[in-house]
C-alpha cells in the first residue's frame, strides 16, 4: 500500500503527528500510566479497553483485538483507503503529498461514496445560498428570524431552503455531471410513480444539513413551509446515510462536549439550534427516531455525563425515560432537564429567555432515578392506600436496579422519610425483590448489583495479566516485539531460528520483518505496520508492539526465548508418547510401555541440557 506515496513522506507525516491527538478527535481518552485509555470505537463496551501508546504511536483494543497506527485508525474510522488516509493526515501537518494513483481495488473502494458525499455538499451549499441570498428563500429566512435564529446561527448550522420547484437541484446536479441514478440512490432525488421521472426529493422546505461525525454532509432534514405532509421529512437511509448511527449537531457540539465532559440530548433539530443560540453549545439530537444503542455508544465515547432535555408533554417524558435506560446501559451518568407541560426547549427559550433556560432547566437537571420516581407518582393518588403501596413497590423495584450501594441507600432513606416507614423494613423488601429477580433471571442489572462491591477500573497491565498464554507462545510474542524495535535483534533471530515459530501469524510476521529489514527499512513498529496488508496480521502486530519490553534484549533473554520456541514441538512429541504409553499399559503390553517410558526420560534429559 505504501508504494503509492514515498516512504520518506509517510514517515515525515507520522513523525509530525501524535496518535493521541488523532484518536482524541473521535473518542474521549484518559491518561493511565504510560498509556491512554478509552472506549473502543469499533465495538460496543462499557469498560475502556482501547489503549493508545504515545511512546509507540500505536493503538490496540484488548476487547476486540483491533489495532494499528494513526493511518490505520483513520482508515477504519472514516472508511478510507490508505492513500486517502495519508492525505487526510498530511493536511493536518501541512506536508505536501504528491498526486498519486490508486490500485484498481483501492480506486473502486474510494469512489463508491465520494460522489454521493460531494453531491450532498453541493446541495447543502445550494440550499444555503437560496436561504441567505434569494427572494425564494425570504419566507424561510423571515420565519427563522422570528424563531430567534440569527444569521450567524444560520451560517453556523448551514441552514437552507429548498425551492418550491420540482427539478432545480436535479438540473444543478445534472449540469455538474453527477449520475442521476446515483443521486436517487443517495436520496437527493425521488422517482415519481406517475411518470417514473426523477425530481427533487425536497421542495418548499427549510433544510437542515445532517453531517457525519467527521463533518461531511450525508443527508438532510426538511421542515415543510406550507401544508405539505409530512411536516418533517428526512433523507432515506442510503450507502452514506444511516440515521440510526448519527446525531444531529454532533460535529459542531463535540468540542464543547469534550470540554464540559457533558452532552445535552434534544429531540429535534430546532431544539439543538435554539439551545445553541441560548449558550448551550453541547447539544445534539437523534434524527426523528427513538434513540438507538449505536447513538448512545457514540455519546459515551465522548463524555461520561448526559442531560436529556425532551418536550414537557407525556410523550416527551415517556421518550426521555426510554432514552435514559439506553444511555444508562452504556455506562453514562444520566440526568433529565424537566420542562413545563406542553413546552419544548425552543418554546421555553422564546418565552423565558436564554438565561432562565440555562439556569432553571439545564443546570437544574435531576438524576435519572429522581426523574423516574417523579414519573411513577403521575396518575396516582398517594392519599389512597392502594395507590400508595403500588407506588412504594414500584420505587423499590427501580432502586433494586441501581448498581451502587450508596445510591440504593440514599433513595431508600428518602422513601422511608416520605412515608414515615421503617428503613429496615424497606431494605428487607427491596432485598426480597432482588432475590426474586435473581431467581427469575431478570436482567444484568441484578448481576451488577450483586458484584458491584468488587468492580474495579481496568488498565493495560490488567488486560496483559488476564492473557495466560503458554510459555512458548509468550516467548514468540516477546521475541517479535524486540524484533520490531531492533533490526539487529531481528537479524539474530533470523540466523538462529529463521521461520521456525509455532504460531501461524507469528511465522508470517517474522517473514515480513525479515523482508522489511532486508529493504533497509527503519526499526519502527508503526512504519512496519504500514507494510502489512492482512487485517489479522495488523491486529497481531499492534498487540505485540504494545508489550512492555526492555530497551535491549540480553543474550540470555534471546537464548531463553529461542530455546522455549524450539523445544515446544519436542514437548508436544513427549505428550504424544505419553498417550501411547498409557495405551500400552491399558493393553498390558509391559515391554512397549517400558520402552516408551525410557524414551520419554531420554527426551526430557536432552531438553534439560
Amino acid at each position: 500500500m505504501a508504494a503509492y506515496i514515498p516512504e520518506e513522506t509517510i514517515s515525515e507525516i507520522q513523525q509530525s503527528l501524535d496518535i493521541v491527538d488523532i484518536v482524541s478527535e473521535h473518542i474521549q481518552l484518559k491518561k493511565q500510566g504510560k498509556h491512554y485509555l478509552g472506549l473502543c470505537p469499533f465495538h460496543g463496551e462499557k469498560t475502556p479497553s482501547f489503549s493508545v501508546s504515545p511512546e509507540k504511536q500505536l493503538y490496540h483494543c484488548f476487547g476486540c483485538g483491533v489495532g494499528g497506527n494513526a493511518i490505520t485508525f483513520v482508515m477504519e474510522m472514516e472508511n478510507l483507503v490508505f492513500v486517502d488516509a495519508v492525505k487526510k493526515l498530511a493536511d493536518k501537518t501541512g506536508i505536501s503529498v504528491p498526486d498519486v494513483g490508486y490500485s484498481n481495488a483501492e480506486h473502486e473502494t474510494a469512489s463508491v461514496h465520494q460522489e454521493k458525499k460531494e453531491a450532498h455538499e453541493l446541495a447543502a451549499k445550494f440550499y444555503h445560498h437560496v436561504l441567505m441570498n434569494t427572494e425564494q428563500g425570504k419566507q424561510s429566512y423571515d420565519y427563522l428570524l422570528e424563531r430567534g435564529f440569527t444569521p450567524e446561527v444560520m451560517e453556523r448550522f448551514q441552514l437552507g431552503c429548498s425551492p418550491d420547484q420540482p427539478d432545480v437541484l436535479k438540473g444543478l446536479l445534472e449540469k455538474r455531471g453527477y449520475d442521476l441514478e446515483e443521486m436517487e440512490t443517495c436520496g437527493l432525488l425521488l422517482r415519481q410513480e406517475s411518470n417514473w421521472e426523477l425530481r427533487d426529493r425536497f421542495r418548499h422546505r427549510i433544510m437542515f444539513p445532517i453531517r457525519e461525525l467527521q463533518g461531511h454532509t450525508v443527508g438532510f432534514g426538511g421542515r415543510s413551509l406550507g401544508e405539505a405532509e409530512p411536516k418533517y421529512l428526512n433523507s432515506p437511509d442510503s450507502p452514506i446515510f444511516h440515521k440510526n448511527e448519527l446525531l444531529y449537531g454532533f460535529d459542531i457540539a463535540r468540542p464543547d462536549i469534550r470540554r464540559q465532559n457533558a452532552a445535552v440530548l434534544f429531540e429535534g433539530y430546532a431544539d439543538v439550534i435554539a439551545a445553541n443560540t441560548a449558550g448551550v453549545k453541547n447539544g445534539v439530537a437523534s434524527l426523528g427516531t427513538s434513540l438507538t444503542e449505536r447513538q448512545a455508544q457514540i455519546i459515551r465515547r465522548n463524555t461520561e455525563r448526559i442531560i436529556i432535555c425532551y418536550d414537557g408533554d407525556n410523550a416527551g417524558q415517556g421518550a426521555a425515560q426510554k432514552s435514559g435506560e439506553i444511555l444508562e446501559q452504556q455506562g453514562l451518568l444520566v440526568e433529565v432537564a424537566v420542562l413545563p407541560a406542553r413546552m419544548d426547549p425552543d418554546d421555553y427559550i422564546q418565552t423565558y429567555g436564554s438565561e432562565r433556560f440555562r439556569k432553571e432547566v439545564i443546570e437544574s437537571a435531576v438524576p435519572f432515578m429522581s426523574f423516574k420516581i417523579q414519573a411513577l407518582k403521575k396518575d396516582k393518588n398517594l392519599q389512597d392506600e392502594g395507590d400508595r403501596l403500588r407506588y412504594i413497590e414500584e420505587v423499590l423495584k427501580e432502586i433494586t436496579h441501581l448498581s451502587k450501594a450508596v445510591e440504593r441507600d440514599f433513595y431508600l432513606r428518602q422513601l422511608a422519610e416520605e412515608f414515615s416507614l421503617s428503613l429496615d423494613a424497606l431494605k428487607q423488601e427491596q432485598y426480597r425483590i432482588y432475590k426474586e429477580n435473581v431467581r427469575n433471571g431478570a436482567g444484568k442489572n441484578n448481576r451488577e448489583y450483586r458484584f458491584s462491591g468488587r468492580q474495579k477500573r481496568w488498565n493495560v497491565e490488567d488486560y496483559s495479566k488476564e492473557r495466560l498464554l503458554p510459555a512458548f507462545h509468550n516467548a514468540e510474542r516477546y521475541l517479535l516485539a524486540h524484533m520490531m524495535r531492533d533490526s539487529q535483534a531481528s537479524l539474530e533471530v533470523q540466523e538462529r531460528l529463521g521461520g521456525n515459530f509455532n504460531i501461524e501469524n507469528h511465522i508470517a510476521l517474522a517473514a515480513h520483518l525479515y523482508a522489511y529489514y532486508a529493504d533497509g527499512k527503519p526499526a519502527d513498529p508503526g512504519t512496519f505496520i504500514n507494510h502489512l496488508h492482512d487485517p489479522d496480521l495488523i491486529k497481531e502486530a499492534s498487540d505485540i508492539a504494545m508489550l512492555d519490553i526492555t530497551e535491549h534484549m540480553s543474550e540470555n533473554e534471546l537464548v531463553d526465548y529461542i530455546d522455549e520456541i524450539k523445544n515446544y514441538p519436542k514437548w508436544v512429541e513427549i505428550e504424544q508418547i505419553k498417550q501411547k504409553m498409557k495405551e500400552a499399559e491399558r493393553n498390558q503390553d509391559v515391554e512397549l510401555a517400558v520402552k516408551l517410558g525410557n524414551e520419554i526420560i531420554d527426551m526430557k534429559k536432552a531438553l534439560q541440557k
